[in-house]
């Protein structure tokens, strides 16, 4: 078996399954090819799949043109794996998965090309996530009809709210809807949502940003959806109907923000109006076609208090961590993508005392604290003109001159490294931040690396002094394979010492016996 994807430009086109008894797969301008391409660059047959004991080959069949897999000009090539990128003239196949006759296989495929790249229809296979109710060619065409009607009233809706623009559009699709052959009475309210959902709406993603047990959405492609639930990633049957219409989701999603999302800035971070926080590629950087990941956050931010229950955190240990910051520790959550380190600490940021002063620092802001005197900066992307873009850096810079009592970035990930050490160590104790690290002492690497990136030659002796002065405790944070997420470790600075900064560790978990120790 193999599964292919072709696409032109940032468009995904469609999707073939060949079984590996296909024996031969012909690719090229003919009509009778079993993937036909129209193009002056594509010859009548421009190459051919065999599959063979080792595999599947791919043999370019003397076009004038050529063919290329992953950038490379070839005659023949093969074995065949996924991952792999076959250039035709301006088409990408994309080889999305790959096995030999005889293995077991189950998943399911997406969509064939449309009409106008036709091919044989047994060589195609249905499209993931669409309803068995109707085809993605009705759905293809009912988005098509209610675009253009949606495009004739634009003027109309100009200064509409979502509400009224959407009780509008489910009045368009009904009537698109109803012209729909051979689409039952009782399947049309579904077909009707659908049809609202991606056309001003965010299609087959709302009801998933409307479960809260829904903790992240990942969009790999039109075709591809995965979402995770406590903890764990499943694959969901849902899916966009083509390219296009994941390309105006993101849109719907990142124009309102004014952040760039297109050719020549093709990746983007935002944050949804219900404070998700949302980061999107689009393709051709992204291979497989748009990726859109969302990180959701609950309705009820993790308090302190739930520490003990969500993290199994002992009562002492978190009664030192309440003591440590209204001692006004300078602290850093450090861990893995996806480790909890903002929800700790936010949790963290809710025991500072009401009277003191805090300015939060984000690229999205996404703490959402509740602190009664609290300032909150964003970073902000340079214009179209390259013009007005705000860093973390600039904000930090800002913030000192705020009065405040503590800064809080949400995450130190370049140059602002610097400035938050000489916050930390000029009188703004009980600072805190987060950083992506394994484990402790490989943070203070990163910190090292991260104060280089701000463009000063400092010797290494002195960015140690900074970190050693700076930083009292380091709480590691790590998501555990069964999908949870706790405290792995809280280490203490100590100070510099023959010219390495020094650590101890004061509680770390034990895997063996699921609780933890005191060292």
């Amino acid at each position: 078996m193999i599964e292919l994807q072709v696409s032109k430009g940032l468009a995904v086109d469609g999707r073939f399954c060949f079984p590996s008894t296909q024996g031969s797969i012909r690719i090229g301008r003919a009509d009778d090819s079993e993937i036909s391409l129209p193009g002056l660059s594509v010859a009548k047959l421009h190459c051919e799949l065999r599959c063979g004991k080792s595999g599947w080959i791919l043999m370019d069949s003397g076009s004038l043109s050529g063919t290329r897999v992953n950038q490379q000009q070839i005659q023949e090539y093969g074995p065949l794996k996924s991952g792999d990128q076959i250039e035709i003239g301006p088409w990408r196949v994309s080889v999305m998965d790959v096995e030999l006759a005889g293995a077991h296989h189950t998943s399911r495929m997406a969509r064939p090309l449309p009409s106008s790249l036709a091919t044989k229809e047994h060589h195609t296979s249905p499209q993931i996530g669409l309803s068995d109710h109707w085809s993605p060619a009705q759905l293809r065409e009912a988005l098509l009809k209610l675009r253009v009607a949606l495009e004739r009233r634009k003027r109309e809706w100009s200064n509409m709210t979502d509400q009224a623009l959407r009780a509008e559009t489910s009045e368009l699709a009904e009537r698109v809807a109803s012209e729909v052959s051979e689409l039952s009475a009782g399947l049309r309210p579904a077909f009707v949502d659908r049809l609202v959902a991606e056309s001003v709406g965010y299609g087959p993603l709302e009801p998933y940003l409307a479960d809260p047990a829904v903790t992240e959405i990942m969009v790999n492609g039109p075709g591809t959806i995965f979402i995770e639930r406590q903890g764990r990633c499943e694959r969901v049957a849902d899916a966009f109907s083509d390219g296009q219409s994941l390309r105006l989701v993101l849109e719907r999603m990142f124009s309102p923000l004014g952040r760039r999302l297109d050719e020549s800035h093709p990746m983007a971070d935002g944050r949804l109006p219900c404070g998700s926080r949302m980061n999107a590629v689009l393709s051709p950087p992204a291979v497989n076609g748009h990726s859109l990941t969302i990180r959701r956050f609950p309705e009820r931010p993790l308090q302190f208090d739930d520490l003990m229950t969500s993290m199994r955190l002992p009562p002492s240990m978190a009664g030192y961590l309440q003591s440590a910051v209204r001692a006004r520790k300078n602290l850093v959550v450090s861990g893995g993508t996806g480790s909890g380190k903002t929800t700790l600490l936010r949790a963290l940021a809710t025991q500072i005392e009401a009277h003191e002063r805090i300015v939060t620092i984000e690229d999205s802001a996404e703490l959402s604290l509740t602190h009664p005197n609290l300032v909150c900066l964003e970073c902000r992307d340079a214009n179209h003109e390259g013009q007005g873009a705000i860093r973390i850096r600039d904000l930090v810079r800002n913030a000192l001159r705020m009065r405040p009592d503590r800064i809080i970035v949400g995450e130190c990930r370049g140059g602002e490294a610097l400035d938050m050490l000489q916050a930390m160590n000029t009188g703004h104790e009980g600072s805190m931040t987060t950083a992506h690290a394994n484990n402790p002492r490989e943070l203070l690497g990163r910190l090292e690396v991260m104060v280089l990136m701000a463009g000063f030659d400092l010797p290494v002796q002195a960015i140690r002094e900074q970190i050693a002065g700076a930083l009292d405790l380091i709480i590691q944070q790590k998501r555990f394979p069964d999908g949870t997420r706790r405290i792995e470790s809280i280490t203490e600075v100590c100070g510099l010492e023959s010219g390495k900064v020094q650590l101890q560790t004061l509680v770390e978990w034990s895997g063996a016996d699921q609780d933890y120790v005191l060292l």
